[in-house]
């Protein structure tokens, strides 16, 4: 059960300031009893004002470590005696990642080897990482970095000697997060637009709630093994119908792509299809090493998916109808 997993446990939330920390936190302490809950990220303005939302005075497991995934040192003292580390860290905009290629580097793949080394030093049981669908078929930097991550998080399984499990969950864009595009459109509109901006009107993409990002969160880390890549099973919705969900009477104004952007997002490639396993609400890409055994997904029921398989945005099978994308912004 997720709540034995978590209740009494010590864990470490990286980039926890962001919008997933919040939800992830929150989510943790309504839930469960954790033994410790740990902020970890670099701006101390973000972490003082987390920290008047969950004061430590009413929730006594809460602690808000200053510190960078940049540096290993930081890292390692942080995460002694901690159970769980959930790695939220990145540089995530796509164009800042375009512009400051150094410092999307240093931030999401050498923050992603300072992880790995500083938790198999300690012998943390067990990491997962935030991924994202723009790893998979990369042509931004910023997908790129990521896969770097996560091919570090797959690969430090070979190295850790059983002191540390890693494992992966990668998903699509999160309704209404930091930076996502309905805040855009949000502040856009209350500023009174007389169009909304479209990159491109045949675009779509995977969306998730961060409330059902947090749970796939929960439950990957229940049934990770180690080296996995999880994959929700998430509905897609094309960009002008979003537009028209939040601005039905506002005309669209195509102005082309981005640096570095798709026109639709995959999560699975047919290369990866070859190594994927399908339940019931997720998929699981397993590592490429001999060592790695699947009992545990095929006693699961997991099947292989078929051949050719590939999982995009443009193909879903799961679409988001205007209602349904109406409620999930309400």
């Amino acid at each position: 059960m997720i709540s034995e997993m978590i209740n009494d446990k010590s864990i470490l939330i990286t980039g926890g300031t962001g919008s997933f920390g919040h939800a992830f936190v929150r989510t943790c302490l309504e839930r469960f009893q954790p033994r410790k809950l740990i902020v970890f990220s670099r701006d101390e303005l973000k972490q003082h004002e987390m920290a008047q939302e969950f004061p430590e005075a009413k929730h006594r497991c809460m602690r808000y470590f200053i510190g960078d995934v940049r540096d290993v040192d930081r890292l390692e003292m942080a995460l002694r005696g901690v159970d769980i580390v959930v790695h939220a860290a990145a540089m995530k905009q796509v164009p800042a990642a375009e512009y400051n290629p150094f410092e999307c580097i240093r931030t999401n793949v050498h923050g992603a080897e300072n992880i790995v080394q500083a938790a198999t030093r300690v012998g943390v049981p067990k990491i997962i990482a935030l991924s994202t669908d723009k790893a998979a078929n990369p042509i931004n930097l910023y997908g790129a970095s990521k896969l770097a991550s996560d091919k570090i998080f797959v690969a430090a399984n070979n190295m850790s000697a059983e002191r540390a499990h890693f494992s992966v969950v990668r998903y699509g864009n999160v309704i209404g997060s930091r930076g996502s595009v309905v805040p855009f459109f949000e502040k856009l509109i209350a500023n009174g637009a007389t169009h909304l901006p479209i990159t491109d009107p045949r675009m779509t993409r995977f969306w998730i709630t961060i409330e059902h990002g947090v749970e796939f969160v929960l439950s990957s880390l229940e049934m990770m093994q180690g080296g996995e890549i999880f994959v929700p099973k998430i509905p897609s919705m094309k960009i002008t119908d979003l537009a028209n969900v939040m601005a039905p009477d506002l005309p669209h104004e195509t102005v082309g792509i981005r640096p570095g952007e798709k026109l639709h997002e995959t999560m699975i490639t047919t290369d990866d299809a070859r190594l994927t396993l399908e339940l019931a609400d997720r998929f699981v890409i397993q590592p490429a090493f001999n060592i790695w055994k699947a009992d545990f997904y095929i006693n699961a029921g997991a099947k292989p998916v078929p051949d050719g398989f590939h999982y995009s945005s443009d193909t879903n099978s799961e679409w988001l109808s205007i209602d349904e994308m109406a409620a999930l912004l309400n």
